[in-house]
């Protein structure tokens, strides 16, 4: 069950520390992610050169490895980034844009899982489903699945893989295949904004900068996320102002919002 002073504890953490969060992401999240890590307090670095990956993992609080944009030499990046973070402690997110599209994918996602065993999965329904099961599909990068249903896989792939799993949709669900937290704040429209799954892998690399308790703090990120999401939807005309309204209501949320938003 949550504990809303520890979701409080954890946000504070961030803006107090500012962590350094690595993305090796893809070319439409870029932007987006960087903004919404500043807006939580976090501090961004988008570095994908296989001439520093290696140095910049190293020093990092974290890493978040999204593979949207897939290139040969983006995935050679990523493994020797993920591989620095794991053999260094640093906790990294993991999110599998497109599982499941294509083989190709398939088997990129099946090599970071195994050799750089994230501490963190971020996926919508249908990703997390196509890695529990290779014959699974998705429509490109788009959920064709419920949350509910990709429960039980993603119950199966944290028990397996040693990772929190996180599915993101209408109703989100984080597990360590065992224990299940549910986050229900958020809204429709921000299934219309690009990038805002890859935004949320962001953030989930944000608060395991701060909270071990990779469980509890992807759940916190969750909730600010939805928390947020939910704010700026309400000032909102469409997918256009709700990216500005997201980035603004992040850099403003706080104990008192929180509290009066959150949906347990």
């Amino acid at each position: 069950m949550i504990n809303i002073d520890y979701l409080v504890r954890d946000l504070s953490l961030v803006r107090e520390r500012s962590p350094l969060v690595h993305n090796i992401t893809n070319y439409v999240a870029m932007n987006n992610s960087a903004n919404a890590l500043l807006a939580v307090g976090a501090s961004p670095v988008m570095a994908h050169s296989l001439d520093e990956v290696a140095e910049m993992a190293g020093i990092a609080s974290s890493l978040v490895i999204n593979i949207g944009t897939l290139e040969a030499e983006w995935v050679k990046a990523m493994l020797i980034a993920g591989k620095t973070a794991l053999d260094k402690h640093i906790p990294v997110v993991f999110d599998p844009v497109g599982a499941g599209a294509t083989s190709y994918r398939s088997e990129v996602c099946t090599q970071i899982i195994e050799e750089c065993k994230p501490s963190v999965i971020r996926g919508n329904a249908s990703e997390i489903i196509a890695l529990f099961n290779a014959g699974a599909k998705t429509k490109g990068v788009d959920s064709t699945n419920t949350s509910e249903a990709a429960l039980h896989p993603a119950k199966a792939l944290a028990g397996e893989s040693g990772s929190i799993v996180v599915i993101s949709g209408e109703t989100d669900y984080i597990t360590d295949g065992s224990t299940v937290e549910i986050v229900r704040n958020g809204n429709p429209m921000m299934a219309k904004v690009t990038g805002m799954g890859c935004t949320a892998s962001a953030i989930v690399g944000a608060f395991i900068a701060v909270n071990p308790n990779f469980l509890e703090a992807a759940t916190h990120a969750m909730f600010i996320m939805g928390i947020a999401g939910e704010i700026a939807a309400r000032s909102s005309k469409g997918n256009g102002s709700l990216q500005i309204n997201f980035l603004d209501t992040l850099f403003n949320i706080d104990e008192e919002s929180i509290r009066k938003n959150i949906r347990l």
